[in-house]
């Protein structure tokens, strides 16, 4: 029961893949992205064309609902359902696609499937669970963690440079590589969860693993 009491709200893990990953698509990794990375950025964008009328038409809406949550849970102290849903099921499309373009996995991301990677991001109690002025001040509170962040992602980076080169070389990507990368993804997803998806009012943990 301690265990499950003290554990963050949010899993993340990625199957770490124990077989010959293809040299072709992460040599060309940068250029196999690009559809997909297309989808994903009219998902998490808003774009509009202006028409001679006068008239405005948006062509894409998305991103994750953050604004209007923080009025619900100000206001309201409500978490509606569906936005929940739809931010839980673009981050995870997210995570996806961002774990293809770093060569963690070689398979093609998909748009509704998990594949091998894994989240959880419990659904909060709004009224019981979360202070209902928490997230005016949250992403100011996470700027240690934006700091650290900086520094790590700088850190992977490096790490992913050589696993291109070692799957290049080998077809494997090195596991203690690929443990710090997915640890990186945990950090900030953790961070993300706290300070914009406003699942829990729990400050994230200073580490990589869960």
């Amino acid at each position: 029961m301690s265990a499950i009491s003290t554990a963050y709200p949010l899993s993340l893990s990625i199957d770490y893949p124990d077989r010959k990953l293809s040299r072709l698509t992460t040599f060309f990794r940068l250029f196999t992205v690009i559809p997909i990375a297309i989808i994903l950025s009219l998902l998490s964008s808003s774009s509009q064309w202006g028409g001679a009328d006068g008239w405005s038409y948006q062509y894409a809406a998305g991103g994750l609902v953050v604004l209007p949550i923080v009025l619900m849970l100000l206001f309201r102290q409500k978490y509606p359902k569906w936005w929940f849903d739809w931010n839980v099921a673009l981050t995870k499309f997210s995570i996806r696609v961002s774990a293809y373009f770093v060569l963690l996995r070689d398979e093609y991301p998909s748009t509704d499937e998990d594949q091998a990677v894994h989240i959880e991001i419990p659904y909060p109690d709004a009224k019981e669970g979360l202070n209902r002025w928490l997230p005016l001040v949250k992403w100011f509170l996470a700027i240690p963690h934006y700091i650290v962040l900086w520094f790590l992602g700088i850190a992977a980076l490096v790490c992913i440079v050589i696993a291109w080169f070692a799957i290049l070389f080998t077809g494997r990507y090195p596991r203690s590589l690929f443990d710090f990368v997915v640890g990186v993804f945990r950090w900030s997803l953790r961070v993300a969860v706290y300070a914009f998806l406003l699942t829990t009012d729990r400050y994230p943990p200073f580490r990589l693993g869960n």
